[in-house]
């Protein structure tokens, strides 16, 4: 697999490749969201589940709302506060854009990432489906190295990114679209900040 800079990432993943990049957590296998043959490379190429959805990483709030997707109020507050950051904040959206990527309720989880280098990708390519670079249920991948270990043998992962050494700690993961909200992954964000900016 080639190391490539960002220009040259975007530009095969507008031709449907699958690109790992580097995010403010850990290393990511990316597809744009548009691209259903790329977000299927994806899974398999994870050997993820299909009903394990994607999140989608964006750099807006109007890409989010291209794609018909309302931003209730709670994602606002979230956003407003905690965008770019290490917080992926499902909401409710159209059911065939929540199938596209996995989800079996019609729901999108969206994250805007505190990474210069995702953000130049995604200005450029638009909504992307990203999830950490490891197979199914092992650790992530958080350099060049580790994914280069990780899938030398898979023809399916175009190109990674070189963003140097990711912390690792992943994205904490919390659903809006149910009352009362709820945190379904743990991660750099507290509960506590989110209870202070929810109530």
């Amino acid at each position: 697999m080639n190391v490539v800079d960002p220009n040259a990432a975007a530009s095969l993943l507008l031709n449907g490749a699958v690109v790992a990049i580097p995010t403010d957590t850990v290393y990511g296998l990316a597809a744009r969201f548009e691209d259903e043959t790329a977000i299927a490379k994806l899974f398999s190429l994870k050997k993820r589940p299909p009903t394990v959805p994607l999140p989608v990483f964006v750099t807006s709030l109007e890409q989010i709302s291209v794609l018909g997707v309302t931003w209730p109020s709670r994602a606002k507050t979230l956003s407003d506060s905690l965008w770019p950051g290490a917080l992926t904040v499902v909401v409710e959206a159209p059911q065939f854009l929540a199938q596209r990527v996995g989800a079996t309720t019609p729901t999108l989880g969206f994250r805007m990432v505190a990474n210069d280098v995702v953000q130049s990708i995604v200005d450029r390519t638009g909504p992307l489906c990203v999830t950490s670079a490891n197979e199914h249920q092992q650790s992530p991948c958080t350099s060049v190295e580790d994914v280069e270990r990780s899938f030398a043998f898979n023809d399916d992962l175009a190109a990674v990114v070189d963003g140097g050494t990711c912390n690792g700690t992943v994205s904490t993961v919390i659903d809006v679209s149910v009352e009362p909200w709820r945190v379904l992954r743990d991660g750099a964000i507290s509960a506590t900040t989110l209870s202070m900016l929810l109530g």
